[in-house]
């Protein structure tokens, strides 16, 4: 059965300014927009979605974004409006190798950006952040909810005492091929204490519900794998750009800890915000805190000195 995402509100997808296909370099296929003014000046923002997701899961963030940036998103590979690739098509360094190939596809020549990524998006970045291409776009990175090792023992979608025991557990979790079906009150009720927080909204658990649902079966069970034997530590101490961090205290997926990790081995840390009571899906039950983060990003690192003071005579003119 095929889930579509919410088509009213604010977590519903804004259509896009344009659409493109990025090459990656097995030659998987990837699916991108860009959303935003064509103003040349506009500063430009990336989003990276996470596991079981799609661009759908950043429209708040885009709605509020495109009224004064270039922003460009993309599914990643089986995800969305990607189509899936071979068992052996799924590994970090496909991940790296699809956010260098969208970057090249959506920005122009010397063109720079700051990066968002949720979850899986965020491991893309610490995957790709050896890359000259990363290196070369690069200005500044939001991480959101995510982490770079040991998640299986960590996680705690599944309670168990032991962290041995929760491995185990949560591995068959990640590598399940079982259908999700149809978006159900259950379903609903099934996802929330997964990946959301208590405060989660009926209109963000729906929204989150339908994305998640979409994801076909077998795309799910061979990230969930990548996931559960994940090590990108070393990438994250390697990713020598601004990078700034936004967590709930209530994530069962990727708990605070990750994140406070993350905190201790970037090398030019810039903030972890700590969002009481909120889940794993961030840019859903915050998104205007994960809005303001990324727009002091690109303030602080994107827009230049000569910029900024253009901005401020024509405002006062």
């Amino acid at each position: 059965m095929a889930v579509t995402p919410v088509t009213r509100g604010r977590y519903a997808p804004p259509a896009p300014r344009r659409k493109l296909t990025a090459t990656s370099a097995d030659g998987s296929r990837l699916y991108a927009e860009i959303h935003g003014p064509e103003d040349p000046g506009a500063p430009t923002v990336v989003l990276s979605h996470g596991w079981t997701c799609s661009t759908a899961f950043w429209a708040p963030v885009v709605r509020d974004l495109a009224a004064d940036h270039k922003v460009v998103l993309y599914d990643q590979r089986g995800h969305g409006r990607t189509p899936a690739v071979g068992p052996r098509g799924y590994t970090t360094t496909a991940l790296a190798d699809d956010l260098v190939a969208v970057l090249g596809a959506a920005l122009e020549p010397g063109e720079r950006t700051v990066l968002a990524g949720h979850s899986m998006g965020g491991m893309t970045m610490m995957a790709a952040s050896e890359r000259p291409e990363f290196g070369e776009r690069a200005a500044a990175v939001l991480l959101c909810s995510t982490g770079s090792a040991n998640l299986t023992a960590e996680s705690m979608v599944i309670p168990m005492r032991s962290p041995g025991g929760r491995r185990i557990a949560h591995q068959v979790v990640l590598g399940s091929r079982a259908p999700l079906g149809p978006v159900t009150a259950v379903a609903k009720r099934i996802l929330k204490y997964a990946t959301m927080g208590h405060g989660a909204t009926p209109e963000q658990v729906e929204a989150c519900a339908r994305i998640v649902h979409a994801c076909p079966a077998g795309v799910r069970s061979r990230w969930g794998k990548v996931l559960a034997g994940l090590e990108l530590t070393g990438g994250a101490a390697r990713l020598e750009v601004p990078t700034a961090i936004v967590a709930g205290t209530a994530d069962r997926l990727t708990p605070i800890v990750q994140s406070r990790r993350l905190a201790s081995v970037l090398p030019r840390f810039e903030g972890l915000t700590e969002l009481a009571g909120v889940g794993h899906m961030t840019p859903i039950e915050e998104p205007d805190v994960v809005v303001d983060r990324i727009r002091e990003l690109v303030r602080d690192h994107l827009r230049t000195p000569e910029t900024t003071t253009t901005e401020v005579k024509e405002t006062s003119r």
